[in-house]
């Protein structure tokens, strides 16, 4: 029987381990050992909270623009400025967002990159200045409350351009961003009864719903703000709305009354909001996507009975807001696969890394050096997040970050039955396995073309020398142990562990010949002898099967 009742005792490495990679894209060992001698409920606090950014904003290398907040003239406003420009700025907002991510102790940047998926628009649906609003809505969202979040989503700039509704009035109804507010944002479908009449909602629904969203307008010039969280978003337009009252079916035995005015048209959106998450499927939708992304996709019957649905009680119970879901399923004993008799069989270890846990994780385990974004500003944003982060670890690897598929999102949060298992495949495998070549070489070693640096080499003699991770590297049994117990998400068997020890890392010679050649690394500084076998164990650590799960 899965079980959300609390997991008991101190958390240990292997757990700790388990809780940081599935919560945080900063995986380090400092952050692991502090877990681990915690409980699950004493660990729980550091990482459900949002920590301060980095850096405000993207940095512009040009010394005659602004950044993003003041005028954004650095990212030009709509209409101004040829399209190879937006596309160089658009690198900016990503990368700014992918080295916040990198800093982030927290799961705050994992729940706005849920909300993303959850809530999607592109990179391309409007300014990259409107990009950066929309993502400073899911970071004020990502431990928040998911009904306020929705509602606000609706006035979202990018999302009103993204979902058409801008082409939405009242004499011509476009129903795209209803359709996909009742099937992806909140409710969902639920499958099909009969001719336009879905589980949860009808085709009616969806029309009566356009009528409630005409008349939202983008506002371009970024110069109206929501007083709740401070950012720019769209206005309502009396002028375009359709006045009528509303009648919604009997899913949902609602009559909303058209609005008066202008601030009557919000008040028009809300009560369509409140029928919307009234209803049990609501609470029960976002907890089942919440599940597949931090814990399973394999959602049985017992699962959707024992965990769906008391975690939807929770979230009806705590007003929609998302914390208190995620302290409890977090510290349940199912998340830690300790809910049955066999500890090891599907939760840790049973999912396949996005590519942005296969390649921040890994940034920051090895605690990869980044160029300074406000001095460094092309080794920042172009050389290391663009071509080597965005271009060559994500992109190539099937996550083209913040331009998905369409609106449902990337295919492997959703696409049933394969979900996670399609970022490893014929078409992923090159980028995932090439990745320990760029961080050895520091050059991009993927596409057939001229490598070219990335910004960043991990210096791996060094880093075992002086990162701390190492307890004692002239012994190489710790030395590879070390490793494998923080690089692997389980304790590998004593036939795994011999063929990374002999076979990989000693190529069977004496472990005495290891200690000889480390201690003589430490007395000249010549690392020769030693970078080779720990390139060797690094690449076969990152190559095996056990390291592209998490």
């Amino acid at each position: 029987m899965a079980s959300l009742s609390p997991l008991s005792g101190v958390l240990g490495r292997r757990r700790a381990a388990h809780l940081l990679r599935r919560t945080s894209y900063r995986f380090t060992k400092t952050k692991v050992d502090e877990l681990a001698a915690l409980s699950a409920a004493q660990a729980l606090p550091l990482l459900l909270q949002l920590y301060p950014v980095q850096v405000e904003q993207p940095h512009y290398d040009d010394p005659l623009t602004t950044m993003v907040n003041e005028n954004a003239t650095w990212c030009l406003p709509y209409g101004m400025g040829a399209p190879v420009e937006q596309f160089k700025l658009r690198r900016f907002v990503s990368g700014w967002w992918l080295n916040e991510a990198v800093q982030d102790p927290g799961i705050g940047h994992k729940m706005s990159f849920f909300f993303h998926q959850f809530l999607i628009t592109d990179i391309l649906s409007y300014g990259t200045e409107h990009y950066f609003d929309y993502l400073g809505l899911l970071r004020w969202g990502a431990l928040g409350n998911f009904k306020k979040l929705a509602t606000k989503m609706v006035t979202d700039n990018c999302m009103l351009r993204y979902l058409n509704n801008q082409q939405n009035s009242k004499n011509s109804p476009n129903e795209n961003f209803a359709r996909e507010f009742f099937e992806l944002f909140t409710i969902g479908k639920g499958p099909q009864i009969g001719p336009g009449d879905y589980t949860n909602y009808t085709e009616d629904d969806v029309v009566q719903a356009a009528r409630v969203f005409t008349g939202f307008r983008v506002q371009g010039g970024r110069n109206k703000f929501d007083a709740e969280t401070t950012l720019p978003h769209g206005v309502p337009k009396l002028n375009f709305h359709d006045t009528g009252n509303k009648t919604f079916s009997t899913k949902f035995n609602t009559t909303i009354s058209g609005a008066s005015s202008e601030a009557d048209m919000l008040r028009e959106l809300d009560d369509f909001v409140n029928m919307i998450f009234i209803q049990p499927e609501t609470a029960k939708n976002l907890c089942r996507r919440l599940y597949r992304f931090l814990v399973s996709c394999n959602l049985t019957a017992e699962i959707e009975n024992d965990i769906i649905v008391p975690l939807a009680t929770t979230l009806i119970a705590n007003n929609f807001e998302v914390k208190p879901v995620l302290e409890q399923l977090l510290q349940s004993q199912h998340f830690f696969d300790a809910d049955d008799s066999d500890n090891t069989d599907e939760i840790i270890g049973g999912m396949i890394k996005a590519p942005l846990e296969l390649a921040l994780q890994a940034i920051t385990f090895f605690q990869l050096p980044i160029p300074d974004p406000i001095t460094n500003t092309v080794g920042h944003y172009v050389s290391f997040y663009g071509s080597g982060v965005q271009d060559r670890m994500l992109t190539m690897a099937n996550l083209q970050l913040f331009f998905p598929d369409n609106v449902a999102g990337y295919p492997a949060y959703y696409q049933a039955p394969d979900y996670h298992h399609q970022w490893f495949n014929s078409s992923t495998i090159i980028a995932r396995y090439k990745l320990p070549a760029m961080l050895l070489s520091g050059k991009n070693t993927i596409g057939g073309q001229v490598t070219r640096p990335i910004g960043t080499k991990l210096d791996i003699a060094s880093w075992v020398k002086n990162s701390g991770n190492i307890t004692d590297s002239t012994d190489p049994y710790v030395l590879v142990n070390d490793l494998l117990d923080y690089l692997l998400p389980e304790t590998p068997t004593p036939e795994r562990f011999d063929y990374f020890f002999l076979d990989v890392f000693l190529t069977n010679l004496p472990p005495a010949d290891w200690t000889y050649e480390w201690q003589d690394y430490l007395t000249t500084n010549n690392d020769a002898n030693v970078k080779i076998p720990l390139e060797r164990l690094i690449n076969a650590i990152m190559f095996s099967p056990e390291f592209q799960t998490f």
